[in-house]
């Protein structure tokens, strides 16, 4: 019996394999937008429905198979209906991807906006907590939050933070590059890894690393200190180019991959325990 590549390599399996692919792409960025949102529990409730329908038709359970059948069948409905925040925001990311130019132009002035606040609040000791969306969807805590929906703009976020005003308590969140609410609540870390003498801030900015990818920074108030995390890792005391090259390359797609700092490239570090060397001293 000979082998023959030929009968392996042919255009259908190809095919079949790319097929398999885009099928398999598409589930993770699914996974990936609704990470982090109520809907990550409705999945859960969906596949313990198809345990049980595929568990009852093994075991000749026919009143049970029946039941799961409805749900099934009706449940299409129910999940564009309560998926319905996840579908408009995976839309919206398709049309977004055909205007990145324009997307590149805003985020170039957000953190231009971004970097006036920070300098500002910095100096003046002024504590701040900022959260930027990244792919995976805030809505559960944007909701937490009074909102705003206004233009970034350095002046507005320092005005926000400004002590014994109505919204210096909670987060400021950004979405698709404007202010969407502040005062909003970030789940806090439970790790005990985090050390005792950062605050509540710094607790919320690793607890919603730990759950999203969002890009938040922190401003102490009581040290001036800029800090900034993103998928459960932490980098504290940054100088202004440090902070300044971390949103540049996280925010604008063009930027060089090999700065990348929160596990898109190159090796991935703890957030509570890396010790990243740079021009001669610690970040810690």
């Amino acid at each position: 019996m000979t082998f023959a590549w030929s009968d392996i390599i042919t255009w259908q399996h190809f095919i079949n394999l790319l097929d398999i692919v885009v099928v398999w792409y598409a589930i993770y960025k699914l996974m990936m937008l609704i990470r982090g949102t109520k809907a990550v529990q409705l999945l859960k409730g969906i596949v313990v429905i198809v345990a049980i329908k595929l568990a009852s038709w093994y075991l000749g359970l026919e009143t049970i198979s029946w039941i799961m059948d409805q749900v099934i069948n009706w449940g299409i409905i129910a999940i564009i209906i309560i998926f319905q925040p996840e579908i408009r925001r995976g839309l919206e990311h398709l049309g977004r991807g055909l205007v990145y130019k324009r997307q590149d132009e805003d985020r170039e002035k957000m953190i231009h906006e971004l970097d006036k606040a920070i300098q500002y609040m910095s100096k003046r000791r002024i504590g701040a907590l900022i959260s930027i969306e990244m792919n995976t969807g805030l809505e559960d805590y944007i909701e937490t939050g009074i909102k705003m929906d206004a233009d970034i703009t350095g002046e507005l976020l320092i005005n926000t933070f400004i002590p014994n005003t109505p919204l210096h308590d909670g987060a400021v969140i950004i979405k698709d590059n404007r202010i969407a609410v502040a005062a909003a609540y970030l789940p806090l870390s439970d790790s005990n890894l985090i050390p005792k003498s950062l605050g509540t801030r710094h607790r919320a900015a690793v607890g919603i690393s730990e759950v999203t990818d969002a890009l938040t920074v922190v401003i102490s108030e009581e040290t001036g200190g800029v800090t900034i995390t993103q998928n459960n890792e932490l980098m504290r005391d940054l100088t202004r180019e440090d902070y300044l090259k971390i949103l540049r390359n996280e925010l604008l797609p063009q930027a060089d991959s090999k700065y990348r700092l929160f596990g898109r490239s190159g090796t991935k570090h703890h957030a509570h325990t890396a010790h990243r060397r740079k021009r001669g001293r610690h970040v810690k």
